[in-house]
């Protein structure tokens, strides 16, 4: 009997062990890549406040850390620092930190659940004949899997080279990131993240008990979907009700806030931050009803002035941020984001593409005027050398100012003039005044207009 207990114990551990290896193997972060979660998720929060209008919107953050953070590794100085701030890795890492962190996402976050799709990729296409330096590509390879792939940009096919790109990387979702009149053939490069997530509800709704009806104080009508018992997480305070949705297995959830009644959404997103939206109050409820909309949402957002806003503008202006990227003072042109998220009874399916064009910078050349109306100084050299073959000043000649046919004349104070004769401007005497055009007699400046 001991025996068939002991096997019976070994047998049980095995299982454990077995289902523990056949499991999801959650991603083990570094304490400083703990840090920068919370820090990014902060970044994920001010991104939305500065981004938000009265209508609805999808953003995802971490599509810009990955594209940003790629690019932060051919940053320098200020414009580094200011990136690293921004995305919440200035002290805890910077650069080096979002590499790892990236790393361990492209490598785990697809693999924690089997009925949650999660996928990521990033790219970059250069434009002939700009080249990435060796040590940046690098680095794009080893922490991004980004290949970079040369191509004339005035080719004609780029942009939709880039746009099918985005759309085999979002299963269709997001064709066309960038539209003719934003792609720029004079662009140095696009760098590219894309990120995918469809994940099936752990519990259900049923379609048959969707309904539509109003929403927002009827201010608009939506097709509502209803459930009855369900086993949810949730919490509740004097500014927002929360329940977590899970997906799958649990590892991927959706975390709503509604705000109570008398407060707004403008109250609860001005309150949540990086640490504050991920609270321990929550506890397993049985929810007894449970409404809740099926919507689609479509965002298409530049994020030039945003992301100026939030404190990195540097690297948008002045063209002198990014001497690890190639050679010559590049700036960010442009960046954007296109995101679209669609959520139904069995799941949500969503996905971001972010783009971030980089510009060479070109000296402007300033607007001037050269009116020469007074005397000058001239001077004829020699420019390899330098050395003045001639030098001069020039006064000013005595002119006339011609009307029509009349002609005002001003005397000529020239001790080579005589009054009897005539001679062009150059003092050289004439039999006879010229068919047309300027001449002096009898010491006066005189014109023929025929």
């Amino acid at each position: 009997m001991r025996r068939l207990f002991i096997l019976l114990a070994i047998l049980l551990s095995v299982a454990v062990v077995k289902a523990q290896e056949n499991g999801p193997k959650p991603i083990k972060l570094t304490q400083e890549e703990q840090q920068l979660v919370q820090k990014n998720n902060d970044f994920a929060f001010r991104l939305f406040r500065q981004a938000r209008t009265d209508e609805s919107l999808l953003l995802s953050p971490l599509s810009i850390t990955f594209d940003l953070g790629m690019l932060n590794n051919g940053a320098d100085g200020i414009t580094r620092e200011e990136i690293d701030a921004v995305l919440g890795s200035k002290d805890v890492g910077g650069a080096e930190v979002i590499n790892s962190f990236c790393r361990k996402l492209l490598d785990g976050c697809g693999d924690l659940d089997k009925e949650t799709k999660v996928s990521i990729a990033n790219n970059i296409y250069m434009n002939k004949p700009f080249e990435l330096k060796k040590v940046f590509g690098e680095k794009a390879f080893k922490y991004y899997d980004a290949q970079p792939e040369s191509r004339d940009f005035a080719d004609g096919k780029t942009r939709d080279v880039i746009n099918q790109w985005c759309s085999d990387h979002t299963e269709g979702m997001i064709k066309e990131v960038l539209k003719e009149n934003e792609f720029n053939p004079q662009a140095v490069s696009y760098l590219l993240n894309a990120l995918y997530f469809k994940g099936m509800w752990t519990q259900k709704f049923d379609p048959s008990m969707t309904q539509r009806t109003y929403f927002n104080e009827e201010k608009a009508m939506v097709e509502m979907m209803q459930m009855m018992d369900g086993k949810f997480s949730y919490t509740s305070n004097d500014l927002y009700q929360s329940i977590i949705l899970p997906y799958g297995n649990g590892t991927y959830q959706m975390t709503v806030f509604l705000p109570q009644y008398g407060k707004t959404l403008d109250d609860v997103v001005a309150q949540l931050n990086g640490k504050s939206w991920n609270t321990s109050d929550y506890r397993d409820y049985n929810i007894s009803y449970l409404a809740f909309p099926r919507f689609e949402t479509s965002t298409d957002l530049q994020l030039e002035d945003i992301m100026k806003a939030l404190g990195m503008p540097n690297a948008f202006e002045g063209g002198y941020g990014f001497n690890d990227f190639c050679d010559g003072n590049m700036f960010i042109g442009m960046m954007k984001q296109v995101a679209k998220i669609k959520l139904d009874e069995e799941g949500t399916e969503a996905s971001a593409v972010t783009v971030i064009e980089m510009d060479k910078a070109v000296g402007s050349l300033p607007n001037a005027k050269f009116v020469a109306d007074r005397p000058f100084l001239y001077t004829i050299s020699e420019r390899s050398t330098g050395i003045i073959f001639f030098i001069g000043q020039y006064m000013g000649d005595e002119t006339a100012e011609v009307k029509g046919e009349e002609v005002a004349v001003k005397e000529v104070k020239s001790k080579e003039v005589k009054s009897e004769r005539i001679y062009n401007l150059s003092g050289q005497r004439l039999l006879t005044p010229p068919a047309k055009g300027l001449y002096i007699t009898d010491g006066r400046l005189r014109y023929r207009p025929q």
